[in-house]
Parts: C-alpha cells; sequence; structure tokens
C-alpha cells in the first residue's frame, strides 16, 4: 500500500444519509475472489435495474472516473465487512467525504489507503451544492486537512494516527513495527525484572534475530496483511 499526502481527482455527489455496508457491497457478491475485483460490485443493487445493466441516472455511473465520493453523515454503518472498502478501492475511490462515518468502516478505509474525511454538516451541505448535476476537480491535501473545490479551500477532520499511518501507507502491523526497537527492549528489561515470566532456559528477546526475520517474510504474505486477499 502506497503512501499519499496529496491527491487531485475528480469529485462527485452520492446525495443519500445512512449507506451501509450492505448496500456499499451485497454479501452475496463476497465470496467472490479478491484478486478479481471488487469494484463491479459497489453499490450494486443502487446503480443497476433487475437486469443488473447499469442505471444511467446514478452519479457514479452518470460521472465515471470519480476518485473523491462527497455524501451525507453516518456512511459505512452497519456490519463490519472489510469487503465495503475493498469495493471502494477497487472502484478508484480514494477519499471520502462526510459528516460522519460508521467506526469500523473508517479504521478499515484508512488500513487500505482510503480516507475518511470527516466534515461539519454545513460544509457538505456547501460541497454537495457545488457538485450538485455536475463533476469537478477537487484537491486534498492530507497533512494540512484541507479540500479545494472551485477556489475554496474546506477543513476536515481525521485523527492524527489515521493520518500518519495514511501517509506512509501503513496498516495497523506497520504501526506497531515502527516501534519494534523499543518493543524489543522492553521485553530485554522486562525478562531481566521479572523472569519468573519465561520459560526455563528462554533466553532474552533477540532484536537483531527479530528484525531478521522481519526482513525474510516481506513480500511473503508472513506477516503482511497487505498481501492477504
Amino acid at each position: 500500500m502506497n503512501g499519499w499526502s496529496h491527491h487531485t481527482g475528480l469529485g462527485t455527489v452520492l446525495d443519500l444519509e445512512n449507506v451501509d455496508t450492505d448496500q456499499l457491497i451485497p454479501a452475496r457478491f463476497m465470496s467472490t475472489p479478491r484478486s478479481e475485483g471488487y469494484g463491479q460490485f459497489l453499490l450494486h443493487d443502487m446503480r443497476t435495474d433487475l437486469t443488473g445493466a447499469p442505471i444511467g441516472s446514478f452519479p457514479i455511473n452518470k460521472w465515471p472516473g470519480s476518485t473523491i465520493l462527497v455524501t451525507r453523515r453516518n456512511f459505512g454503518s452497519g456490519s463490519s465487512r472489510e469487503a465495503a472498502v475493498y469495493a471502494l478501492v477497487d472502484f478508484g475511490i480514494r477519499a471520502v467525504i462526510a459528516p460522519s462515518f460508521g467506526d469500523i468502516f473508517a479504521s478499515n478505509a484508512v488500513n487500505n489507503g482510503l480516507l475518511p474525511a470527516c466534515v461539519t454538516e454545513k460544509t457538505a451541505e456547501v460541497l454537495i451544492a457545488r457538485l450538485y448535476e455536475r463533476q469537478a476537480e477537487m484537491s486534498i491535501r492530507l497533512n494540512e486537512q484541507i479540500v479545494e473545490l472551485d477556489g475554496y479551500t474546506f477543513d476536515f477532520e481525521i485523527d492524527a494516527v489515521w493520518r500518519e499511518k495514511l501517509v506512509n501507507g501503513w496498516d495497523d502491523i506497520d504501526l506497531t513495527l515502527v516501534h519494534r526497537a523499543a518493543i524489543a527492549d522492553h521485553r530485554n528489561q522486562i525478562s531481566k525484572m521479572q523472569p519468573w515470566h519465561f520459560r526455563e532456559g528462554e533466553m532474552p528477546y533477540d532484536r537483531v534475530a527479530w528484525e531478521r526475520r522481519i526482513k525474510l517474510s516481506q513480500g511473503t504474505g508472513i506477516g503482511n496483511r497487505r498481501n492477504h486477499p
């Protein structure tokens, strides 16, 4: 997963509240291997008719190529399925701007490089009005937490740790590994102060050996969540 701090792309509006994860990707599609791509299933039952044909007036059908989605509150509510994020990412969406998000959805989004940018209800209304019935270029400056549209700038909120993960392309495992030296040192100290926590003959934590194991595992999918489907 590549990190990013600035993105410029086309934005469009999904003028709906309470879009849940079952709407983002219906459960019947989740048996499909991720390698086949989940973008085709994004909002499937909302943007296609009963024959499976695209509904031309649906925003992401009408305005293809959008990478920024502006929507209303409580986006990504419902079940905790990470496949909802996969569907957005595989479709090409890099950021979703809304007044609020489902908690688990937002966490999953960050772990997959998707920005859940939280704005005020007033800002959401202004953005939706400016993008009404059109597609327009938008820019996001992640470090400054600013969205630009039509020469205007709008602030958004995101947790500082989540911002750091997005900028660096980290998931939770990567974030933990940043502190691996401190973790190894702490374990060595504990092994000396409280040896009863360790089995007889168990050596104190070998940081060098652990670093070697991490390097060997890179690219194998072992300990690397991002390589998993």
